[in-house]
């Protein structure tokens, strides 16, 4: 499994919005600014968050994204399968497809079951909170 920057830079927009979180839409040129990124990269990312259902997207003078819910009923797995669009460790687990060696599928579907709960306990308002430290949603 590997998280690409479009994973990553998801995750550290929904941080960036969750910090900010106030009721109002937050442009793209201030998460850019704030978060050293690109406006051309965040402008590729925003969509695939808004159709994911994580963003409100406005457009015009007052435009800009904010958070759907609050900060704390997101979750990192969550924000990573929206961008990434799954977690998969190997193909034959995603096309449902079992490979040759059926003598180690359950191990990968034991880590692609590990995988997915531990980043679905964190919740993207504990790594605000917690510097980094963060608490598990139970």
């Amino acid at each position: 499994m590997l998280v690409t920057t479009k994973g990553r830079y998801a995750l550290q927009v929904m941080i960036d919005l969750a910090e900010h979180y106030s009721g109002k839409c937050i442009p793209v040129k201030d998460i850019a600014g704030r978060q050293e990124l690109s406006i051309k990269y965040l402008e590729q990312i925003m969509p695939v968050l808004t159709k994911g259902d994580l963003v409100f997207g406005v457009h015009g003078k007052n435009g800009g994204y904010m958070l759907k819910r609050p900060p704390e009923n997101y979750s990192v797995g969550e924000i990573l399968r929206v961008a990434e669009g799954d977690l998969v460790p190997v193909s034959s687990l995603k096309e449902n497809n079992p490979s040759q060696d059926n003598r180690t599928m359950k191990m990968w579907e034991d880590f692609y079951k590990l995988t997915n709960d531990y980043f679905d306990s964190i919740s993207i308002a504990s790594l605000i909170h917690n510097g980094g430290d963060y608490d598990y949603i139970i």
